[in-house]
């Protein structure tokens, strides 16, 4: 059974570690090399990215627990892009599980906790980026009622970002 629960800054380091497995699982899985994934001033990045997003006032960061660790993370909040209309829809910026986890139910736990935030904030719709080498990711969010929305931007290994959205009336 999985726990949900507001992350805080005593869970970072976890949050971090969490987040650079299952980040280098993925990137492997699309042919980047460990190098760019394993360096430490990209750790050091990641552990200051995940302190001013457990910090805001505008950012959710949720932890998912099982068996007393730490086994996925999300975070979400208004939409990055100016294309976007804040009103109206709010970004999943990140989900994580524990490699090892996977298709075990965490991220559709943590998934279905964003559909509440969206709901509880009377948003339409989210928006997010997967890797376009991230297939597990995208079919994750297919099987979820997500769809690409056209935009893309540069991503790492010279491979891109693509946007994709979920409208509320077909969230699953």
């Amino acid at each position: 059974m999985t726990h949900l629960r507001a992350a805080n800054v005593g869970d970072v380091d976890r949050i971090t570690d969490l987040h650079t497995l299952a980040r280098a699982a993925y990137y492997r899985a699309g042919g980047l090399s460990d190098a760019a994934l394993t360096s430490s001033g990209a750790l050091s990045d990641r552990r200051e990215g995940w302190m001013r997003a457990v910090r805001r006032d505008d950012r959710t960061v949720l932890c998912a627990e099982g068996g007393g660790e730490l086994v996925g993370v999300l975070s979400m909040g208004p939409p990055y892009e100016a294309d976007v209309d804040a009103t109206a829809v709010g970004q999943l910026y990140q989900i994580h599980v524990r490699p090892g986890l996977w298709g075990q139910g965490v991220g559709s736990d943590l998934h279905a906790a964003f559909v509440k935030f969206l709901r509880d904030a009377s948003l339409s719709a989210g928006v997010l980026e997967a890797w376009e080498r991230n297939s597990r990711a995208q079919v994750f969010y297919a099987r979820h009622g997500w769809k690409p929305d056209g935009y893309h931007r540069p991503g790492p290994g010279d491979v891109n970002y693509v946007r994709m959205r979920l409208n509320l009336d077909v969230a699953v």
